[in-house]
């Protein structure tokens, strides 16, 4: 409802009073707003201030532009472990060209890759600046760089390598002051005549004669792109060994060529369908010991910071043991080692166990200077060598596994239902997954792998430097879809003998700059797993070395841990490369020992000339014996041992036991193992199995010649027989005892006795559980009555009957065996024995013991109690005369 006013007068009043208020309410606003520009621009000129004087002091910390240093390159010198200069190089190979004897399809082919609007910007190109800075701010400072050609003249010339915003800064400053200073066209000129090749080449009028055999001018637009693209990564683009990555180079190089109009797509199309290889020429100078490991300086100079070793001038300190350099490249081409021919290639890395600092690099045999680094460039699959890595250090790191963790190796398949197979095609049932890493068993490599899991295998690996971007059960045996090299296996097994810490593997410790700034280049230590999981794999590894696959490396008082592995062809390279049964791929060897580790890889270069392609028997052990030999001569008189941490206690274990139980005071020796448990985990339960408990000697043992059957039983009495059996032995006529019988009856008949055979027996209780428990022997004997024949009538002269001869001449007893006919003891009147012999009682002449065993000492033991039942003589009262038995064996 409206305001009622009582006059014209009052309305019009009380509007100007409203309209009043509300001019008064508008005023705070519009001075809030007033103070906040004046703050903000206040902010502006300080920040600027500060930009400016901040500016001012990151430039002035700027080198001035030196024409010399611009334009001339500085050779670097390196150093080995020692400080000792081994090499310089730098200007060994340049062949320096002006501008305008530069190829346009050459230029064209670097400024689509490094620098599309190089004619557009100051030294500066501020929309990829821009870009960079996203992402710096996204991904931290130098994640991605913006570099313009000029800035990369400035920064390899004139500035130190380190990702700093006070660099950044002057490198931006001297590149606007270079753009002043010089045309684009000399900056161009300058950046084409420094740039690095491999092979210690330098710029790119010796790359075109080095990799082409052509002048600069003669360049193909496939070949100008490959030239242009190997600069970012040298080793890996090269198109004499990796000439797939470099293909790939030359193609995207071509692809930028087209997108910024420099070529037509159809010319890029034509350029991309000549294989790379095709023109490269072989480099026929041949490398000198040291190359290989220059080659690998160069390569991490430039990769940890971006300097051009071979034109900045630096002092590199290395770690090289030239000793063991020339050791190596002995091996790799002396007459230490029967090759087969000149094309099987090898590959050594040798790195210090506890630093990772590579001593010595064998590159591969007879190779050219830029020649392929079997030791650094080469992917190849692992084989068994990856399951120490991938299998039984992950489970002993997560699930705590012992050295003998018992593993069934039985048919099995990997979980898509595949069939798995041992190397042998065998299986040996239950073992310790020490045993199964001795003798290379792929079957429990695959269980330990499932147990611990993928994810936790994958990282285990990755923390040890092996690159797995994927992992798949068949990895568990080494079947990599990309491989590795032999430095990156050198390097996971290293922290296995370094107590767990990972080094990456290096070469270069520092480089000094021209103006001597020092820049260390030394990787950080990394744990990797636990003391616990090195050690124990470790011990595991030395049993491969002592009984296993690994035995040939063996050096007398040198400890060594290691692992031997092979790689099989697919079924389609067999058919395709004829290759036959037994022959493999790859063959490896990698060990170590507290001071060094070595991998040494060994194959065949395959390609559609190739002659052989594959390894047969006889050259699977190259790896093996290579490893020997360099081992033999850097550390053969190196006695060092693993030191056993806390965190790991040693155990005696009864073999056959499941789970693990500790051996008894009764456990043999043989039947005992020492393995490695992770302390808390170790068995406390003994086993039982060969404890001593008396066994019992069976009672009443009882005799009895059966007339009918003419057979002898035997009986006796025992209590619980659920862990006895018996064993009966038998001697026929006192010769020696033979088993006749072992079951768990309580009686024993044997027929078609001997008349007039003296049969003794001694019954034993053995325990079913250790052999050698047995009671003391039941004994008793019968001699088996002769048949009845007629007496013949006393002579008319009247003979005493007693003392007549019979017809043989012998003496008849017939009055004395009266005690005989009852069964009793035959021991007569006259004090002779009834049996007619004088043996013991038992009849048991050879050497026994009490359980019936040779006694071996010529002595004869005290015969057991005998239960004896003596059946009559023959008629004329003597026993027959039996041949002397052979002696026992």
């Amino acid at each position: 409802m409206s305001e009622q006013y009582k006059s014209r007068e009052e309305r019009r009043r009380k509007q100007t009073q409203q309209s009043s208020k509300k001019k008064k309410n508008k005023k705070p606003k519009a001075g809030l707003w007033k103070k906040i520009l004046i703050s903000l621009l206040a902010i502006g000129i300080v920040g600027m201030l500060a930009g400016g004087v901040t500016f001012a002091v990151m430039v002035a910390g700027a080198p001035p532009l030196d024409d010399k240093k611009l334009k001339d390159s500085f050779s670097s010198k390196i150093y080995d472990m020692n400080g000792d200069e081994i090499t310089e190089f730098g200007q060994v190979k340049r062949t320096y060209v002006p501008y305008d004897e530069i190829p346009k399809v050459l230029e064209n082919a670097v400024l689509a890759t490094e620098d599309a609007r190089f004619y557009e910007h100051n030294g500066v190109d501020v929309i990829r600046l821009g870009g960079a800075l996203v992402a710096n701010i996204q991904e931290g400072f130098g994640a991605e760089g913006a570099s313009t050609i000029t800035q990369q003249v400035i920064k390899n010339s004139l500035l130190t390598p380190e990702k700093t915003i006070s660099r950044k800064v002057q490198e931006l400053w001297l590149s606007f002051q270079l753009e002043q200073k010089y045309s684009k066209q000399e900056i161009l000129e300058m950046y084409l005549n420094k740039i690095y090749f491999p092979g210690n080449v330098y710029g790119v009028a010796q790359a075109a004669e080095s990799f082409y055999g052509k002048d600069l001018s003669e360049l193909e637009l496939h070949e100008a792109a490959m030239i242009a693209g190997i600069p970012q990564s040298p080793n890996n683009y090269n198109p004499r060994t990796n000439p797939e990555n470099a293909e790939k180079r030359r193609n995207i190089v071509l692809t930028l060529m087209a997108k910024h109009g420099f070529i037509t797509q159809a010319e890029a199309d034509e350029a991309k369908s000549i294989p790379v290889q095709s023109t490269v020429i072989e480099d026929t100078e041949k490398a000198n010991p040291y190359h290989a490991f220059v080659e690998e300086v160069i390569e991490e100079v430039k990769e940890k910071t971006d300097i051009d070793a071979g034109s900045a001038g630096l002092q590199i300190y290395t770690t090289l043991d030239p000793d063991a350099q020339d050791t190596v490249e002995n091996v790799m081409n002396g007459d230490a080692v029967d090759f087969p021919d000149d094309e099987l290639q090898a590959g050594i890395a040798l790195i210090d166990t506890k630093t990772g600092e590579i001593r010595a690099i064998g590159g591969g045999r007879n190779q050219p200077v830029g020649g392929y680094n079997y030791a650094t460039d080469t992917r190849r699959q692992p084989g068994s060598t990856i399951k120490p890595v991938l299998d039984y250090g992950p489970v002993i790191e997560h699930e705590q596994w012992s050295t003998y963790e018992q593993i069934n190796d039985e048919s099995y398949t990997y979980s898509n239902g595949t069939p798995i197979n041992n190397w042998d095609r065998k299986f040996k049932g239950w073992m310790s997954i020490r045993d199964a890493l001795a003798d290379s068993r792929n079957i429990p490599a695959l269980k330990a792998l499932q147990a611990v899991g993928l994810d936790k295998a994958q990282d285990f690996a990755q923390g040890l430097g092996i690159p797995l971007e994927e992992i798949y059960e068949s990895y568990a045996i080494g079947g990599f879809d990309h491989g590795v090299s032999p430095l990156q296996m050198a390097g996971a097994f290293s922290a296995f003998g370094n107590n767990g810490i990972f080094n990456e593997p290096y070469a270069v410790k520092k480089i000094v700059l021209s103006d001597g700034t020092e820049i260390s280049l030394a990787p950080d230590p990394e744990p990797a797993m636990s003391d616990y999981t090195a050690f124990m794999v470790t011990d595991m590894m030395k049993s491969v070395v002592k009984y296993g696959t690994g035995k040939s490396v063996q050096i007398s008082n040198v400890n060594i841990a290691g692992k031997t592995g092979t790689t099989n062809f697919s079924e389609d390279d067999k058919a395709k490369y004829n290759v036959p049964s037994g022959a493999s791929k790859d063959a490896w060897f990698v060990g170590y020992n507290p001071n060094y580790t070595a991998a040494v890889w060994t194959g065949y270069n395959i390609t559609e000339d190739s002659e052989k392609v594959y390894l047969d028997s006889s050259d699977q052990r190259l790896a093996r014996a290579m490893f020997r030999e360099v081992f033999q001569e850097i550390a053969g008189d190196d006695d060092s041992d693993f030191e056993q941490p806390n965190s790991v206690v040693k155990k005696a274990i009864e073999k056959g036991s499941n789970p693990a139980k500790l051996a008894s005071e009764y456990t043999p020796s043989s039947n005992i193992t020492y393995e490695y448990f992770v302390k808390g985990d170790e068995p406390t339960t003994v086993s039982k199995k060969f404890e001593k408990v008396e066994v019992d000697k069976p009672s009443n043992l009882s005799i009895n010649y059966d007339q009918v059957n003419n057979s002898i039983n035997l009986n006796w009495e025992y209590g619980d027989t659920e862990n006895v059996s018996f064993e009966v032995k038998q001697s026929i006529d006192e010769g020696p005892y033979e088993v006749v019988n072992k079951s768990k009856d309580k009686s024993f008949t044997i027929g078609d006795v001997i008349p007039g055979a003296i049969y003794s027996y001694q019954v034993v209780a053995v325990s079913d559980e250790d052999d050698n428990n047995r009671s003391a022997a039941a004994a008793t004997k019968v001699q088996v009555p002769e048949p009845e024949i007629d007496v013949p009538e006393l002579p008319e002269d009247g003979t005493d009957e007693e003392t007549q001869p019979d017809e043989e001449g012998n003496e008849e007893n017939n009055g004395n065996n009266q005690d005989e006919n009852n069964g009793n003891n035959g021991n007569n009147g006259n004090g002779q024995n009834g049996n007619g012999d004088n043996n013991n009682q038992d009849g048991n002449q050879d050497n026994q013991n009490e359980d019936g065993q040779d006694t071996g000492n010529g002595e004869t033991p005290t015969a057991p109690d005998v239960e004896t039942t003596v059946p009559p003589t023959n008629s004329n009262g003597s026993n027959e005369e039996e041949e002397e038995p052979e002696e026992e064996q």
